[in-house]
């Protein structure tokens, strides 16, 4: 998988992103894509091959092995990592269409036309609502994996050793993990920054909605837009008169 190509697409995410989700995007590149592409892989490798079990009866090291591990970790955290950025593409393509119909908007009616949008990547109506619902997919994309780990593979541990009855196997068997301290530490770690990425998508809802409510409660009572006003233009009338009086003393 391309994640260079991955990452060149999600960069323009950030033009739109709060601080919350500038947070996010690196926290994704640098403690999950990277350590996914340049440790797990490598950690994991051909797992099957590794797994050795102390028989040798046809097809019981096969079928313990899909008993303890019917789901390659590296390939649902791929996957994970695909659901959890793809929809961050979204708030571009609906910044694209803002862009394509204010382009169709001055052709039609010229460049003195008021404008159909003050600025196409503010997040403001159907563009806030996109940003706040990729969020929410994004923090249940995060948690369903989380779950699905736990419940597939019963916790996020590792054991040495795995006792196996399955079917053809002739009795209870003893088989064998490779590496399962370095398996067990990548997991968690794993882990660990899918939890963070849900926390840092839930206080950007929060950000996001509290700076929405503030905007329309000052919207709704014309004399705090009065008082923000006044006390706008008095601070810029005493910002002219210090810049006037230090040219003075300048000159």
């Amino acid at each position: 998988m391309n994640w260079a190509f991955l990452q060149s697409l999600l960069s323009g995410v950030n033009k739109y992103s709060t601080a919350f989700g500038r947070v996010w995007l690196s926290v994704v590149f640098l403690f999950r894509v990277m350590v996914f592409v340049v440790a797990a892989e490598n950690v994991w490798g051909d797992e099957q091959k590794d797994f050795t079990c102390n028989t040798a009866q046809p097809g019981c090291h096969n079928v313990c092995y899909d008993h303890f591990f019917p789901v390659s970790h590296v390939r649902l955290w791929a996957l994970q990592l695909i659901f959890v950025t793809c929809p961050s593409l979204l708030v571009v393509m609906h910044v694209a269409y803002r862009d394509e119909r204010e382009r169709k908007h001055t052709l039609k009616y010229g460049e003195g036309c008021q404008k159909i949008y003050m600025n196409t990547g503010k997040k403001r109506g159907g563009l806030w609502w996109t940003y706040v619902l990729t969020l929410v997919f994004k923090m249940a994309v995060d948690a369903t994996f989380v779950y699905l780990i736990y419940h597939i593979y019963e916790g996020y541990d590792f054991p040495s050793l795995i006792k196996c009855e399955q079917k053809p196997c002739p009795n209870k068997v003893d088989c064998f993990i490779a590496r399962p301290t370095e398996k067990r530490i990548f997991t968690i770690f794993m882990v660990v920054t899918s939890l963070a990425c849900i926390l840092l998508s839930f206080l950007e809802i929060l950000y996001l909605v509290g700076k929405r409510c503030k905007e329309l409660f000052s919207l709704s009572h014309p004399s705090l837009r009065m008082a923000e006003t006044a006390s706008g233009f008095v601070v810029k009338t005493m910002k002219q008169r210090a810049m006037y009086f230090q040219t003075i003393k300048n000159m």
